[in-house]
C-alpha cells in the first residue's frame, strides 16, 4: 500500500482554531489517562492488522524487468496526532508503535515511517530516539500563522532551528530526496516542513472540526476534496500507487483524512485488506474511489442532482455554504448505516468459518 495515515492519539498541546478534528486538544488528569490508554490498548491490534506488506506497484513507472511491468516501491505509514511527541504519548504509545511497525516489516519489504509533529516539541534527543527506531522521515507540520505562537517571524525562527537540527543529524530535505526517485526510502533519512496555507496542504480548509465550528472553510461546491490526495481517490486500490486510508486511535478506518460520517471498519477486529476487499466493486465505494462522491447514490435511489441538493447548508456564523463533503456526510448518515453493518457482519462471518473447529469449541 502506498500510504496509511495513522492518527496515534487524540492528545495535542494545542487547540488550533483551524484544526479539522475537534478531539485534537490538550487533555489533563483522567481525560489524559483515558486517551493515552485507548491508544496504548488499540495500537498493537491496529498494527497487527496493517497489510502484510507495504510494497506497491507504481503504475506511473513502467519497468520491463518486473513480472507486473511496473516499478515495485515501498509504501509509507504516517504517524500523526494530535502531537505524538507530547508527554506521555511519546514514551508510552509512539515508541512502542514504532518498534512494532519496524519489526512487522523488517523482513517483508520494509516500510517508510514518517512521524508528523507540529515541530516545536522536537529536540535533538527526541530526534535521535526517533531515528534509532527506524523513522525514515520527520515532518514539522505547524509552520504557519494558524498555530498559536508561530505567527509571523516566529514560524521562520522555528523553521531555521529545525533545519539546523535535521541536517546536523544527517537528514536531507524531502525536496532533495524527491529529485532521486531511485532512492525510494534508501539513503539518508528525510525531513520536511510545511503548514496550513491558502495554497498548500489543507488549502481552503476542510469543512471539519474546529475549522467548521469557527466558519473558516473557504471551499465551495467546485472544490472536490475527494478527488485528490488525502481524499478518497484510489483508496481501494491498495496494491498500487495512489492508495491511502486514514486510521483513528480506536482503529476506525476511513477512505480520507477528512473522514466520512461513518467508519468503513475497525482494525482492532479485522485486517485492513479484508475491509477494503469487501468494499471493492460496491458502487457506493467505487464512486469515492473514483473521486466522484456525487455518484455514490446512483444504485441507492439517489440521483446526482439530489446529492448536490444535499450539499447546501449554512456555516455556524450564518453564511450560505456548499461543498461535496456536506452531501457525503448526509449520504453516509442516511443511507449507509445498514450497508456498512451488513458488510462487517459478512466479513466477520467469513473469518469465523476459517477458524478450525477446535479453536472455537
Amino acid at each position: 500500500m502506498e500510504s496509511i495515515y495513522y492518527v496515534l492519539c487524540w492528545h495535542c498541546h494545542r487547540r488550533c482554531k483551524h484544526c479539522y478534528e475537534e478531539r485534537f486538544r490538550p487533555y489533563v488528569r483522567e481525560e489524559l489517562d483515558e486517551v493515552v490508554n485507548e491508544a496504548m490498548r488499540c495500537a498493537p491490534a491496529i498494527i497487527k492488522n496493517f497489510p502484510e506488506t507495504m510494497q506497491y506497484l507504481d503504475r506511473d513507472t513502467p519497468d520491463d524487468s518486473t513480472p507486473s511491468g511496473f516499478k515495485l516501491r515501498t509504501g509509507r505509514i504516517i504517524i500523526s496526532g494530535g502531537d505524538v511527541l507530547t508527554d506521555p504519548v511519546r514514551e508510552r504509545v509512539l515508541y512502542p508503535a514504532l518498534e512494532a511497525i519496524r519489526d512487522k516489516y523488517r523482513n517483508n519489504g520494509g516500510v517508510k515511517v514518517i512521524v508528523q509533529t507540529t515541530g516545536d516539541l522536537l529536540t535533538e534527543k527526541i530526534l535521535d530516539e526517533l531515528l534509532s527506531r527506524g523513522v525514515w522521515s520527520v515532518s514539522a507540520a505547524g509552520i504557519d500563522d494558524y498555530h498559536v505562537g508561530m505567527q509571523g517571524d516566529k514560524k521562520l525562527e522555528l523553521a531555521a532551528k529545525l533545519r539546523e537540527m535535521f541536517e546536523s543529524a544527517g537528514m536531507i530535505s524531502v525536496a532533495d530526496h524527491d529529485k532521486r526517485r531511485d532512492l525510494d526510502g534508501q539513503g539518508p533519512p528525510v525531513y520536511s516542513m510545511f503548514g496550513a496555507t491558502d495554497d498548500a496542504w489543507i488549502g481552503k480548509i476542510w469543512p471539519r472540526g474546529r475549522a467548521w465550528q469557527n466558519s473558516l472553510s473557504k471551499a465551495t461546491i467546485k472544490d472536490n476534496f475527494c478527488n485528490a490526495w488525502s481524499g478518497g481517490l484510489g483508496f481501494l486500490e491498495y496494491g498500487y500507487n495512489g492508495s491511502e486510508v486514514s486510521i483513528d486511535p480506536d482503529g476506525n478506518v476511513f477512505p480520507c483524512c477528512l473522514k466520512t460520517a461513518r467508519a468503513l471498519g475497525n482494525l482492532t477486529e479485522e485486517p485492513l485488506t479484508d475491509i477494503l476487499d469487501s468494499l471493492a466493486g460496491h458502487p457506493v465505494f467505487e464512486a469515492i474511489n473514483a473521486g466522484k462522491p456525487e455518484r455514490m447514490g446512483l444504485t441507492q435511489g439517489q440521483s446526482v442532482s439530489e446529492y448536490l441538493a444535499n450539499c447546501y447548508t449554512h456555516t455556524p456564523d450564518g453564511r450560505d455554504y456548499s461543498n461535496l463533503c456536506i452531501g457525503c456526510d448526509a449520504f453516509f448518515r442516511d443511507h449507509l448505516e445498514t450497508v456498512l453493518h451488513d458488510l462487517r457482519r459478512q466479513r466477520l462471518g467469513r473469518r469465523l468459518q476459517m477458524i478450525p473447529t477446535h479453536q472455537t469449541s
